[in-house]
């Protein structure tokens, strides 16, 4: 873990899965009771999660939240954006493409998206 300022950054391993879930679910709660006012959980050299990480991540953020610490996600791997994408994480926790970005704390752009195919 690395403090910057108030914020603590906790670097995920390169795998989580229902083996290691509980663990790190277990150290991003003790890093929300040490009270830092963001937790950035660095996923960048994370490249495979399943559901039980998604669970983890979920169950941090509600947690965080209820002690007033933002929780936020570097995701710099493909797969790993497209599972947060796919589960709808991506939108309940903010994402962000490094760990320096995830500390300024704006959100990236997002490309925009079409909503609905028009015929012409």
């Amino acid at each position: 873990m690395l403090w910057v300022d108030n914020a603590a950054v906790v670097s995920a391993p390169a795998e989580i899965d229902v083996v290691n879930a509980g663990d790190v679910l277990g150290c991003l709660l003790t890093v929300i009771r040490d009270g830092p006012a963001v937790l950035i959980v660095d996923l960048t050299a994370t490249t495979f999660c399943d559901s039980a990480a998604v669970h983890a991540l979920v169950h941090a953020f509600k947690q965080a939240r209820a002690s007033g610490v933002e929780l936020r996600l570097a995701v710099g791997g493909p797969a790993v954006s497209r599972l947060l994408e796919i589960t709808g994480v991506d939108q309940l926790i903010g994402t962000y493409p490094t760990v320096p970005e995830s500390l300024i704390g704006s959100p990236p752009p997002r490309e925009a998206q079409p909503t609905s195919k028009t015929g012409g």
